[in-house]
């Protein structure tokens, strides 16, 4: 969470210190257990730092990389879809000990349940719907990883009304409806039976290693353009974000977002060109990976596609980039 503010230009140590966290005992291995009010109250000044009362959504949806490291575990001892999910609620309280994860399934549709520790009723503390709102919308993110698509609830069910509609429908990808003491994602049947495609796996754990490897974050601001660089490097497992998307998260309008990167003397398509450029050449470089799965991983959903990009980046389409 912490590092997802600093993401969004919050200084780490200004936003531990409002929480009542020490930020140098944080990172040792032993650290102290953050209690309950101060992840309270660093849900809170997350989200008033970042001028963001939909702070915990956006989390969740930057949350891909941490998801598909969870997604690498669970496909070692799942063969499909159901197994991974029946195993993932399992973990729950790996996660967290506000609420635990029930699968449910019907004769059309599974249901993936987030059964709270305490009923809060129609109007739950700030942070546990942060919380909520995090988890499931790294199920959907975790399904992505799984089928290597992007998966699209039938319904979204959360107890309480929501503060902006579009912007969550936009997120879950349907329109969320209230429900009385519900947390519910339903997914059509069709999906729990699918066997896992691991044949990416790889190139998706080197995107991890990539990621892991940007420079860390220093106390200095960054410009615009280098945050949704590494924004986009970080998210880019099942392609590169829109501007809307990129937008949204950042909580900005688009016209906006172009505005500011104009002033920076940068358009946008420019930046998301250069994390397709800087992952393309990392893949081909890293190993003999087949260049359709390098060019699915990038968002291109022909060959062809993703051949004419690249020799417009250097000048050399893929295979010939792949046998110097």
């Amino acid at each position: 969470m912490i590092a997802y503010a600093v993401q969004r230009d919050v200084n780490a140590a200004q936003l531990c210190k409002l929480a009542g966290i020490d930020l140098a005992a944080l990172r040792k291995s032993h650290a102290a257990p953050v209690t309950a009010q101060q992840l309270q109250d660093l849900w809170l000044n997350a989200g008033r730092l970042t001028n963001d009362p939909l702070f915990g959504l956006h989390f969740g949806e930057s949350l891909q990389p941490a998801a598909l490291g969870i997604v690498g575990e669970i496909i070692q001892s799942s063969a499909t879809v159901g197994e991974a999910l029946t195993h993932a609620a399992a973990l729950t309280h790996l996660v967290t000990d506000q609420c635990r994860m029930e699968i449910a399934r019907s004769a059309k549709t599974f249901m993936v349940r987030l059964l709270p520790a305490t009923d809060h009723g129609a109007t739950p503390p700030y942070a546990f719907r942060q919380l909520i709102e995090v988890l499931m919308v790294m199920v959907i993110h975790e399904l992505d990883g799984l089928l290597l698509q992007k998966i699209v609830p039938q319904a979204v069910r959360l107890a309480y009304t929501v503060p902006d509609p579009a912007e969550y429908e936009r997120v879950f990808r349907c329109k969320p409806s209230k429900r009385a003491g519900e947390y519910v994602l339903v997914f059509d049947n069709r999906y729990w039976e699918e066997p896992l495609l691991t044949a990416n796996y790889e190139l998706q754990n080197l995107l991890l290693q990539k990621v892991s490897s940007l420079p860390k974050t220093s106390d200095q601001p960054q410009t615009l353009q280098t945050r949704i660089y590494n924004y986009l490097l970080a998210n880019s497992y099942l392609g590169v974000s829109s501007l809307d998307d990129i937008a949204a998260n950042f909580n900005i309008s688009p016209r906006s977002l172009q505005r500011k990167l104009k002033e920076e003397g940068v358009k946008y398509q420019d930046i998301a060109d250069a994390v397709r450029h800087s992952l393309a050449v990392y893949y081909i470089g890293a190993g003999n990976y087949a260049l359709k799965d390098i060019s699915w991983m990038l968002g291109y959903n022909e060959l062809s596609a993703f051949t004419r990009a690249f020799k417009r980046w250097t000048g050399s389409s893929p295979l010939q980039y792949q046998s110097l």
